[in-house]
């Protein structure tokens, strides 16, 4: 089993971008996700194909099982 936060925000021409950081910190504090999600806004740390990022819409954690078949 693997977790990965998946931080998701606008950029300038209304398309989504994600970011994924894999083996976050479980429960993830909102409260500090929102405001590093803030600053990654503020600061424009990240550039997409659709242009600068100009807002946050949206944080999850995804949690995903993998299981193995023997063949």
């Amino acid at each position: 089993m693997s977790k990965r936060l998946e931080l998701v925000f606008e950029n300038e021409m209304g398309g989504n971008v994600t970011l994924s950081l894999d083996n976050p910190i479980y429960p993830a504090n909102a409260a500090a996700v929102s405001s590093a999600m803030d600053t990654i806004v503020a600061q424009n740390a990240f550039v997409s194909s659709g242009g600068d990022i100009v807002a946050k819409k949206s944080a999850r954690i995804v949690d995903r099982t993998v299981e193995d078949i023997e063949i």
